[in-house]
């Protein structure tokens, strides 16, 4: 399983490279849909990016009750969890 620093690694390197937030930007605080400023497509880029990275599949929904990076990245760890366990 991945540890966390490697899972905020990976996603803050993919999200500076192929949506070009700020580096310093991405902080766990940060509000998510503030900082990437993500419109209807960049969604869907943002999921595949997600699958491709990290090997598990996005559900409609999923990023609602996401607000901050920490979120997005608890996310991620539970949904790797998920997988490894199923």
């Amino acid at each position: 399983m991945k540890s966390m620093n490697e899972i905020i690694s990976i996603t803050n390197s993919f999200l500076v490279d192929e949506f070009e937030a700020e580096a310093d930007a991405i902080k766990p605080e940060a509000d998510l849909k503030e900082v990437l400023d993500l419109d209807s497509l960049d969604y869907i880029d943002l999921v595949v990016a997600l699958e491709n990275n990290f090997h598990f599949k996005v559900q409609p929904g999923d990023f609602a009750p996401l607000v901050t990076f920490q979120d997005f990245y608890n996310y991620i760890e539970a949904q790797i969890a998920r997988k490894e366990t199923a």
